[in-house]
């Protein structure tokens, strides 16, 4: 099949009639579904305000986020496209324009849960200059989706052109490997009930809404007990019984496709392990 025509557009990058395109040293796998409830192109404003609220550019002047961006690809995916998968080479990194994506990591025997949820400003990827040859987790489009694209070269000569993010990324690269081994010592000491407590309380804060009435909030996004399990190192049935135990003591509420936060101060007190049952690990 022959990749669609792309024509230049005022933003500068390289647009078809359903949605932008990939560099010519990308292949999609999946065609962009002419069904898409949101526009396909990233317009420059919503590229420019989405830089700007990328932690490793901040401080920036507009001037110079012009010059990044134009460093950058801008493409779409509609819903349940692959942006990149786990154990490919790690040749891109990505700033989410507009949409959700979510991270998850093939099991042992299979299967895949979700590590994370990404929101627009999110930096994901990664490069084999950060250390990571391959990339450790899938990207998939929880809905449509733009994100802009950067590869080694030019992330390279935005390292060269600006020294404040060159010190960025090491300070990044620093605060991850501490968090991977505070995270460890977490995992290893907390229970059960106080990951999943600590998890919930992430993901409101970053996904979640308030909800009208009771000043609940709302997470109105597909979470099984397989993806809790996997975000807190846990196995789904020790989550499943936590979850229960949080519906039961009218912390938080959930259905097939959502989870709300009832009674967050009290939810903040299991995650600190001053509130709740232990569950077994």
């Amino acid at each position: 099949m022959n990749p669609p025509h792309a024509s230049p557009q005022p933003d500068g990058h390289q647009h078809d009639e359903a949605g932008p395109t990939s560099p010519p040293s990308a292949r999609r796998r999946i065609p962009l579904r002419a069904t898409c409830a949101e526009p396909h192109q990233c317009p420059a404003p919503v590229r420019m305000r989405v830089l700007g609220h990328v932690s490793l550019f901040a401080g920036l002047s507009t001037t110079e986020l012009e010059a990044i961006d134009a460093r950058m690809v801008s493409l779409s995916w509609a819903a349940g496209d692959v942006l990149f998968s786990a154990g490919a080479p790690a040749d891109h990194l990505y700033v989410l324009a507009s949409g959700r994506v979510k991270l998850s990591r093939p099991t042992v025997v299979g299967r895949e849960i979700v590590v994370d949820l990404l929101t627009p400003g999110d930096l994901f990827g990664t490069l084999t200059a950060l250390g990571d040859p391959t990339y450790p987790e899938t990207a998939e489009a929880l809905t449509t989706t733009c994100a802009l694209q950067i590869d080694p070269a030019a992330f390279r000569a935005v390292l060269t052109e600006h020294p404040p993010v060159a010190l960025r990324v090491l300070d990044d690269v620093a605060a991850r490997l501490t968090r991977a081994r505070s995270d460890l010592g977490h995992h290893s000491t907390d229970t059960v009930a106080q990951r999943v407590a600590a998890t919930l309380l992430r993901l409101a804060d970053k996904l979640g809404q308030e909800r009208a009435g009771d000043g609940g909030t709302l997470l109105q996004i597909p979470l099984s007990r397989a993806d809790l399990a996997g975000m807190t190192s846990s196995t789904p049935e020790s989550v499943s019984r936590a979850m229960s135990q949080l519906r039961k003591d009218r912390i938080i509420d959930s259905g097939r496709r959502w989870t709300a936060v009832l009674d967050r101060p009290r939810l903040a007190d299991v995650a600190a392990g001053a509130d709740g049952p232990a569950a077994p690990a």
